[in-house]
């Protein structure tokens, strides 16, 4: 049922090949493999446990989990020869769950630290466009904003930045339905610029919508690489790995 990733030697835009990851003794990422073209958005989908942020965060290069085995490929460059700095140099920028806005510094000076240096993105201005509601905001304390406002200066502060690739972990997470309303609209907006996604949520539904393709991983494995329609359209897919 899954699909194989493009070999390094003549990779898709975006490709993972058989990425083996571990946190310590633990083998949670057990030969990931997939690709993405261009301006595409991929729902990484999976039961609790499955391996999805661990997975994003060995595309980020974070350290933990450790990749011990694989490649990863964006735009011919070559992440998984990288530290975490250079991938970010490179273009991934990862929206973790839990945001990390920084304490004590306002909307406006946690966007100005995300351009202390190149490669930059978005000017602020343009991001204020996108996220009316932080442009009202700018002098208040990040970590005093709503979820849902957090959840914008995260986005806001990772397009401020050159990006390739834009790792969303759970952006849905804790927010009113209204709230998720407002971030599915930015989310289609930045889909409509053509930036390259990948966004791990536990509302699958609501991902597959947005999704162009779906990545369904069930311990550590991918059991199936297709487009997102084909998720939505198959009960019993749903039913056996994603409880839905």
């Amino acid at each position: 049922m899954s699909k194989t990733a493009e070999t390094a030697s003549s990779p898709a835009y975006f490709s993972v090949w058989d990425v083996h990851s571990y946190y310590g003794e633990s083998y949670i990422v057990q030969g990931v493999s997939f690709n993405i073209h261009e301006g595409e958005i991929l729902a990484l989908l999976g039961r609790n446990g499955a391996g999805k942020t661990s997975t994003l965060r060995s595309i980020a290069r974070l350290g933990d989990p450790e990749v011990k085995k694989g490649e990863i490929w964006l735009d011919h460059q070559a992440i998984h020869e990288m530290e975490s700095w250079q991938a970010a140099q490179a273009g991934i920028s990862l929206v973790p769950e839990d945001r990390r806005i920084i304490q004590g510094l306002t909307v406006q000076e946690n966007l100005e630290l995300a351009q202390i240096a190149p490669p930059l993105g978005w000017s602020i201005d343009r991001i204020y466009e996108l996220f009316p509601r932080l442009g009202e905001r700018k002098n208040q304390e990040g970590t005093t904003l709503s979820g849902g406002e957090q959840q914008m200066l995260a986005i806001g502060r990772a397009l401020a930045r050159d990006v390739k690739l834009l790792l969303l972990d759970e952006p849905y997470e804790g927010l009113a339905p209204v709230i998720v309303q407002e971030i599915e609209r930015t989310l289609r907006q930045i889909k409509d610029l053509g930036i390259t996604t990948i966004i791990v949520e536990q509302n699958a539904i609501a991902a597959l919508k947005l999704a162009d393709r779906a990545v369904i991983l069930d311990t550590g494995e991918v059991v199936f690489d297709g487009t997102a329609q084909e998720v939505l359209d198959n009960e019993q897919l749903r039913e056996d790995y994603l409880a839905i």
